[in-house]
Order: C-alpha cells, then structure tokens, then sequence
C-alpha cells in the first residue's frame, strides 16, 4: 500500500477522533448550560457554545428530523457519535481492501 493512501487514512481517522471529542464537548457544554452550572451570557462561553453549535447543529439537524420525539431526551449526538465511530472503522477497512485488491 502506498505511503500517500496509509497518510491519507490515518487524517482520516484523526479529523474523526476530534469530531467525536468536540461532539463530546458539545454535549457536556449543552449540559451544563441547561443546568445552570454555565453562565451562557459570559462572553467566553458564549462564544465557545456558539462555535461548537455552528459545527454540530447541521450535522445532527438531520438525525433530529429522522429520530421520533423522546420528549426532553435529545439522542441525535448519541446516534452522530455511533455514525462518526462507524465510519471510522468502516473506512480505513475498505481503503485497506480495495488496496489489496489492486495488488
């Protein structure tokens, strides 16, 4: 396998290990807002959620519109976060086979 196509797998694999911890972030920060444990109006923070929404709301958006209503249950991170791990493993395994194939 050619060292391009082992280099490229391996971004692969880190830009989904760091979409899977900011998810994570998102998460934990949306939490702690909804419990007060956050102050949203401190600038900092504000900024922080904002950015961490920007990233994440569009790629959960979709999930939400498929998922039934659980209530005040949002599982459409948890059900992102399987997707990301899927692929995370899905991917470099095809890679590897279709390189093997060509062989």
């Amino acid at each position: 396998m050619a060292n391009t196509t082992l280099a490229l797998v391996n971004i692969f694999i880190m830009v989904t290990q760091v979409l899977i911890w900011g998810l994570v972030i998102w998460a934990i920060s949306s939490w702690l807002v909804a419990f007060n444990i956050v102050n949203a109006s401190n600038p900092v923070v504000r900024a922080i959620l904002t950015g961490l929404d920007r990233v994440y709301d569009p790629l959960v958006r979709p999930i939400r519109r498929i998922l039934p209503d659980f209530g005040g249950i949002d599982l459409s991170p948890a059900v992102l976060w399987l997707v990301l791990a899927g692929l995370q493993q899905l991917v470099p395994a095809l890679v590897y086979d279709s390189a093997r194939l060509l062989q």
